[in-house]
């Protein structure tokens, strides 16, 4: 943290993406410098891109806010002081549970890419103030797949590409938007391998695709019609794989009729590969001795989404890849991020007895609740309208949903239609604009942070990122945020600390026994168990990894539930002693710490259904499959363009990089079209293009790429974010995606929005 060490390098990490490759930074007068790889991470092994050299941009933003702030009623902000904030906070949100209920109240991110940390602490606050909702990105994206792996596995998985004979990319760019370590390291080798194989599902020929033995170019939207023709393949050639089926599978005799009913050639034509090339893919995938296949948003922001996430088990599944090297493995993590079992249940009286009560859909719209979440496209619609059980009141932490969500211009109503709405964050993002409280963040270089996108098999690592900055004055860590408004609220004071205080000045085992102790005779010690550790374990802990604290009771709960796991890191023997090793070798290591280590039947064990076997029966998306041929994207001459929106590129990054400045050359957030519709639009590159949607207008120059087929144009994510410079100058550059997005257009299962499929239309600009 101490500046004068400036020669030295000190070990961090990326935060653009859910990698979180490790890095070496130097810094110098509050500044990061010089940015590499770092070699002694675990997990990523000295790899990284060319955006990890983005992270001063966010470091030094100009409107990072070092003040809390209060909304005047005229829509300015005035500045008030750190106990002012937390005592206007806690009672605006005690008076709000006291009379409508915690339920009254959502509570919306835990995170961006690198700061999970915070999150830890925000489930106190949740508790405290009886929170049964809640949301965040995830619900756009993953919340699909979710569901569709709990009815089949009932377990995370991730593929093994490092290994594969045969890797499927489905709506993903790894090049672009990783999603397994190494990733560019790993595509290299599999392209120069002529024993493997790289098959990738795109309508643009991306980075990726040109790497491809196999790009099937599907048109947009048709995803599903797709990878129904590649199961119908196996089934109806006899590819799959029968006795590994018999054998760990249920319901197959299910899909097979349903698989041999498809006429192959029509939904070849729908989705407009040739039908010979699928079946080339197909039966390679067939015959490979190890598959892995990876989706993304792609498909899972698109029509079918959910549908998407079943059929693309199928491919891999009918083939036995699962549980091997090579293929599909259930992944153990650290913290379990799609556990939905916090926060969402209640008890109500029944007679004498207590009944628990689980929150599986929204209040007001009724929509399914998957990972414990509600989906992002309803939370408008359940805040908009006079229902009583409306949502009143908004906590966000870390994120930025005016900006990231559909219908930006709704959500901006919403927040003001709101009682009381609070943002935690580091910088005035477009929803701090919206809110009553802005809460200022240190940054995630200026306190102990960590990510628990802690995805890989067989060995597993974690990284605890340790401060290299002074914070900002002014501004505090979410741990102390969270902290200071359970005790304004009355829940927490020093005599639940003193005692466990004590224990800790002793050591680790010392203070696990006194934890447990207390946490029987202390109910709100369990309750609250991350600001209590925080208040107690945090002061013993070295200099500026007092946050780090709730990790201790997550490595408890970690060696408990996963003993074989941990044994295989060393970290085995009674749980209270593997607890206190794991958790005193993350603190030691700030490269990271391989946590888990498997064996590949562990993958068997993983598999939450009856005898560990995998259900490939999901009775809902084989009946929305019999309707498919009904359901094809839907086309409006009014809007003949199909956009999508949030495209993957070299010049792209996530908004916690609010600063544009970091793109020094190039184009900035250019709509990329067609030759051949920019000839009929009477467009030439480098054109200002109108794009309209049936929710909004913008603006954006073009640029002419084959890659793209024709009717489909593409813009930029990350961009079109109202960056305010030093001196309050506004610099807003490219197009706000969800300026032109709607909360209507989602799936209608998961509710995941349809962002990479929005009908749009296009008019030449004639600038003066």
């Amino acid at each position: 943290m101490d500046d004068s060490e400036t020669k030295s390098w000190k070990k961090t990490a990326c935060i653009i993406c859910s990698l979180n490759c490790g890095l070496e930074i130097k810094t110098e007068d509050g500044r990061i410098t010089k940015i590499k790889g770092d070699k002694s991470n675990p997990i990523s092994q000295g790899y990284m891109c060319e955006k990890s050299q983005r992270m001063d941009f966010y470091q030094n933003g100009a409107d990072r806010i070092d003040s809390p702030k209060r909304r005047r009623p005229d829509g300015s902000y005035e500045n008030i002081d750190w106990e002012t904030a937390i005592r206007e906070i806690a009672e605006k949100f005690a008076a709000i549970k006291n009379k409508h209920g915690g339920d009254s109240i959502l509570y919306y991110g835990g995170g961006s890419q690198g700061n999970h940390l915070g999150g830890t602490y925000a489930d106190s606050t949740i508790k405290a103030l009886g929170i049964q909702y809640r949301s965040n990105a995830l619900a756009q994206e993953k919340t699909g797949e979710a569901w569709i792996q709990g009815k089949m596995t009932g377990a995370p998985v991730h593929g093994d590409f490092e290994h594969c004979e045969v890797a499927v990319f489905l709506g993903k760019n790894p090049w672009q938007s990783h999603g397994f370590a190494r990733t560019r390291v790993v595509l290299r080798e599999i392209q120069n391998d002529t024993n493997r194989a790289m098959i990738v599902i795109d309508p643009r020929r991306t980075e990726t695709a040109k790497m491809a033995d196999y790009h099937l170019a599907v048109k947009p939207g048709t995803d599903a019609w797709c990878l129904t023709a590649l199961s119908a393949i196996l089934v109806q050639e006899n590819l799959v794989a029968s006795t590994w089926l018999a054998e760990h599978t249920t319901g197959y005799e299910v899909v097979e009729a349903a698989m041999k009913k498809i006429d192959v050639a029509h939904y070849a034509t729908i989705c407009g590969v040739n039908e010979t090339l699928l079946r080339s893919a197909a039966r390679r995938i067939a015959i490979a001795k190890s598959v892995s296949m990876i989706e993304d948003l792609g498909v899972q922001m698109n029509v079918h989404s959910t549908l998407n996430s079943y059929l693309n088990r199928l491919v891999w599944l009918l083939t036995g890849n699962y549980a091997k090297p090579g293929a599909n493995n259930a992944f153990v993590p650290l913290l379990n991020l799609s556990n939905s079992n916090r926060s969402t249940s209640k008890k109500r009286e029944t007679g004498k007895t207590a009944v628990a009560r689980k929150w599986t859909h929204s209040p007001v719209t009724n929509s399914k609740v998957i990972m414990g979440l509600i989906p992002c496209n309803v939370i408008p619609d359940e805040i908009l309208t006079q229902h009583p059980k409306r949502f009143r009141a908004m906590f966000i932490e870390s994120s930025n949903p005016v900006h990231s969500l559909a219908d930006s211009q709704r959500m901006r109503e919403s927040l003001r239609a709101l009682d009381c709405s609070v943002v935690i964050d580091v910088a005035m993002t477009e929803t701090a604009r919206q809110c009553d409280y802005v809460l200022p963040a240190s940054s995630q270089f200026e306190k102990a942070e960590a990510t628990f996108f802690n995805l890989e098999f067989p060995r597993n690592g974690f990284q605890l990122r340790h401060p290299h900055f002074v914070a900002r004055v002014g501004t505090l860590t979410e741990a102390e945020i969270h902290a200071r408004l359970l005790e304004a609220m009355g829940e927490l004071g020093s005599a639940n600390y003193a005692f466990l205080r004590a224990a800790a000045r002793i050591g680790y085992t010392a203070f696990g026994l006194a934890f447990a102790w207390k946490s029987m005779r202390d109910k709100k010690v369990a309750r609250y168990a991350p600001v209590v550790l925080y208040r107690s374990l945090g002061p013993s802990l070295p200099p500026g990894l007092a946050p780090s604290a709730s990790l201790w009771g997550i490595s408890q709960l970690y060696v408990r539930t996963q003993p074989a796991a941990a044994r295989g890191a060393g970290f085995g023997g009674l749980p209270l002693f593997g607890g206190n090793r794991l958790f005193d070798a993350i603190l030691k290591n700030p490269s990271g710490v391989i946590f888990a280590v498997s064996e590949y039947s562990d993958s068997w064990n993983a598999v939450k259904l009856p005898e560990h076997k995998i259900n490939l029966n999901i009775k809902e998306m084989l009946d929305e499959l019999a309707t498919i041929d009904s359901k094809l994207p839907p086309k409006r001459e009014d809007y003949p363009f199909i956009l999508s929106a949030g495209e993957r590129r070299s010049e792209t990054s996530q908004t916690s990089i609010r600063n544009p400045e970091w793109m020094k050359k190039g184009n900035f957030g250019v709509l990329r079209i067609h030759p051949q519709d920019a000839a009929t639009l009477g467009c030439a590159d480098g054109d200002w293009i109108q794009l309209r949607t049936p929710r909004g207008t913008a603006q954006a120059p073009i640029e002419l790429t084959d890659e793209l087929q024709p009717g489909h144009v593409s813009l930029p994510n990350g961009h079109g974010i109202d960056y305010h410079q030093a001196d309050g100058t506004l610099d807003r550059r490219g197009v706000s995606l969800n300026e032109l997005t709607n909360t209507n257009d989602r799936d209608p299962f998961a509710g995941t929005p349809w962002h990479k499929y929005v009908p749009v239309h296009l008019e030449r600009l004639t600038l003066t």
